[in-house]
């Protein structure tokens, strides 16, 4: 006879989480999930599912729903991410060796609207209290590897300088940047036979730093640096992704997409406002603004046949980044009941993943020209990351701007341009070097 799947969720003291979020980002172990101090992070290991394969989604919506289905679950905080919660980080390939996964932490915070909780989940039989889940919460913040590298109550209006990390070196990945410019000219050629309109195609590159490498310091660097990402942490994926792949509360659904890029370096030395300097520039070129309808095209029409309603910028915006500019829209959808149901977190998934924004289009020729040009299992890379809840709410980014921890001392980091007709090799390294820099800064290569 199994073990019932329990869970107490607790109001906590907001004096206590006055700093939000980042200031529990104090284990090189944490699960996170992070925007302007809010959202929630995860400690220990209950369970875990993974999977692998094109079933990858829909397996693990399953194993979620039958482990939530009977579970005890007191919650007297009631908001979307409260109860039981999965963190979750899914291989971008159907084809990927690289293991798809969701877990289930023994503790989890949660800061959202000015409210902050905490949750206890676990297979004990013994009794759930609020006393208990502090002090299990307070016995995992103690166990922290930062060694008072975390403030306790720390500014996130405030970016320190970033320090060095001493003998830190860069490798090629899987392909040169020679070849990897081959790659990207071999695609354009491609498109321009009409096989594709668009492809993207990413890279990789590998960081040694000798004295080690403290995830725990990076996703907080990543959280205060790019309050406008979601920062995430899964199993050593970590990064700061700009792109809401799903975001489903209830029955309402929102994406933010993105294609169309600008390094901010580029603006250096132009006259005016750098703002206007990316209007003119990124919202003024016709390639920028083709690739980025292909992106929200695509995503519109995988996401119409779960909505009741949806809607969507006419016009994009410019998103302003520390590094980059992108054009970028948002998309809001109601959702319809699809054989009874609403659909979960990630049935949408399934459905929408990979866009167009990650791939290309059409998506089963570009996806063969990306393992046919790449060279490189992406692994999580460009795959969904996120949580859900029992309630069927969940965020699911795209796993951009981020990297994979291999070891203590190896980091290997990615990112990817979309490749449209007129796309030029060089243009379109500098844009990658440009995605690799939220990383390499909170690694310590400088700014």
């Amino acid at each position: 006879m199994t073990s019932t799947f329990r869970t107490l969720t607790v109001p906590l003291d907001g004096n206590a989480s006055a700093g939000g979020l980042p200031q529990f980002l104090v284990r090189d172990d944490v699960l996170c999930w992070t925007r302007r101090e809010a959202g929630l992070v995860g400690f220990g290991e209950l369970t875990r599912f993974t999977a692998t394969g094109p079933e990858r989604f829909l397996e693990a919506d399953i194993w979620w729903r039958h482990l939530v289905l009977e579970a005890d679950i007191a919650d007297s905080v009631e908001l979307p991410g409260t109860g039981p919660v999965a963190f979750g980080s899914f291989a971008f390939s159907k084809k990927s060796a690289h293991e798809s996964r969701l877990v289930v932490p023994e503790i989890v915070v949660g800061v959202r609207d000015g409210k902050c909780w905490v949750t206890q989940m676990t297979f004990d039989d013994g009794e759930l209290t609020e006393a208990g889940a502090l002090a299990a919460l307070a016995g995992w913040l103690s166990g922290g590897s930062t060694q008072g590298e975390v403030d306790a109550e720390p500014d996130a209006a405030v970016v320190r300088p970033l320090p060095a990390a001493p003998g830190a070196t860069l490798h090629t990945g899987s392909l040169s940047e020679e070849d990897w410019m081959a790659a990207v000219a071999a695609g354009v050629e491609e498109i321009r036979t009409g096989a594709l309109e668009k492809l993207v195609l990413a890279r990789d590159i590998v960081a040694t730093v000798p004295s080690g490498v403290n995830a725990a310091k990076v996703l907080r660097e990543l959280a205060v640096r790019y309050r406008e990402c979601w920062t995430y942490g899964v199993d050593g994926l970590v990064g700061a992704t700009p792109e809401m792949l799903i975001q489903v509360e209830g029955r309402t659904a929102q994406a933010r997409v993105l294609a169309g890029t600008l390094d901010r370096r580029d603006a250096h030395g132009e006259d005016g406002i750098p703002m206007d300097y990316a209007e003119r520039v990124l919202a003024g070129s016709e390639k920028q603004r083709h690739e980025h309808e292909i992106a929200i095209q695509s995503l519109t029409s995988q996401l119409a046949p779960f909505s009741e309603a949806m809607n969507a910028h006419d016009e994009p915006f410019i998103l302003e980044l520390p590094n980059v500019w992108h054009l970028a829209s948002d998309v809001k959808a109601e959702l319809t009941e699809v054989e009874g149901h609403v659909p979960t977190c990630l049935a949408l998934i399934n459905a929408l993943h990979p866009t167009a924004a990650v791939c290309g289009t059409p998506t089963l020729v570009a996806g063969a020209l990306i393992r046919k040009l790449e060279h490189l299992d992406r692994g999580p890379y460009a795959g969904p990351v996120g949580w859900l809840d029992a309630a069927g709410n969940g965020e699911w980014g795209i796993a951009l701007r981020g990297a994979v921890i291999e070891d203590p001392h190896t980091v290997r980091l990615y990112a990817g341009c979309g490749i449209v007709d007129g796309s030029q090799p060089e243009a379109e390294l500098a844009e990658t070097w440009a995605k690799f820099r939220p990383m390499l800064e909170s690694l310590g290569f400088g700014n």
